[in-house]
């Protein structure tokens, strides 16, 4: 599948020690699956969840789920070493938390070799250089680490997410300038779908490709958000048509519901069918 028209709705961590976990994650129908070395393994487990998560990933069964490991930052004492075990694993990339700075990738780089690296974007500074990060030649995706965000930025809880707007808009346009994948935080109240849907429906509208979640719970809702809905499919398969005909009419402008449709729109709505056939074929698969 070309990875560009790749879905990326659903993004589930997974933490890297525990078996039984890692085994259902195989048959839930998440697009890309986080399998956590950081936050989700206790200190005194760092060294098993390595192997654990290693031998996992080597019985496969992960279908065409992207795979992406998280390893503890490199100014901790398990950080190289989850670096150096990640090369050697069947993963897909490797994820750095708190990315600054570009030299924290290339630091990473440094161990990892040509794997593709996903960032972290969950501090005050990685905001500010979200753009250097997003051009690092290894750079595939940008993974919004929203909690530890606003921890740092000392905000309050809001639905509308108005204090983070500044910070999230930017990892966007630094994603979206150089080509990455960019997944919004989590949803901690993960028995509130209309909370998460309404987040789902803020992130999509703004740009993002999909979402991190903390529970299976939320795959379904965040599968439909992200999802180009059937009104969304009728219309680009119409704008195609009507704009492929006035060409052939030796016409510049066609009309679509009473509006225009340009070359643009014609591009959009072709990434909205490839998007769906995508989806289609990682479901038939």
């Amino acid at each position: 599948m070309d990875p560009r028209q790749r879905p990326y709705r659903s993004v589930l961590y997974i933490p890297g020690s525990r078996d039984r976990a890692l085994d259902k994650a195989r048959t839930l129908p998440v697009d890309a699956i986080i399998f956590d070395l950081e936050d989700a393994v206790a200190a005194d487990e760092k060294a098993n969840a390595r192997e654990t998560l290693k031998a996992a990933l080597a019985a496969g069964g992960y279908g065409e789920r992207v795979r992406i490991v998280r390893i503890n930052g490199l100014d901790t004492e398990w950080g190289r070493a989850d670096a150096e075990a990640v090369r050697e694993m069947d993963a897909d990339a490797v994820l750095l938390p708190k990315v600054g700075s570009a030299a924290d990738v290339d630091a990473l780089a440094a161990i990892t070799g040509d794997m593709p690296i996903w960032a972290m974007m969950e501090t005050p500074q990685g905001m500010l250089n979200a753009a250097e990060i997003a051009a690092h030649p290894l750079m595939a995706g940008f993974v919004m680490g929203t909690n530890d965000l606003a921890k740092d930025l000392q905000t309050r809880f809001r639905p509308d997410r108005l204090p983070l707007m500044t910070s999230l808009g930017l990892c966007v346009l630094a994603a979206k300038a150089h080509g990455l994948i960019i997944v919004d935080g989590v949803y901690n109240a993960f028995k509130d779908e209309a909370g998460l849907a309404a987040e789902c429906e803020q992130g999509r509208d703004m740009g993002f490709d999909g979402k991190t979640l903390i529970h299976p719970a939320q795959v379904n809702i965040t599968n439909a958000a992200y999802a180009p809905s059937e009104a969304e499919i009728d219309l680009a398969r119409r704008q195609i048509a009507a704009f492929e005909e006035t060409e052939a009419q030796g016409q510049g402008v066609a009309v679509v519901d009473g509006k225009i449709v340009e070359n643009l729109h014609v591009v959009t709505a072709r990434e909205i069918l490839a998007k769906a056939e995508a989806i289609s074929a990682l479901q038939a698969g």
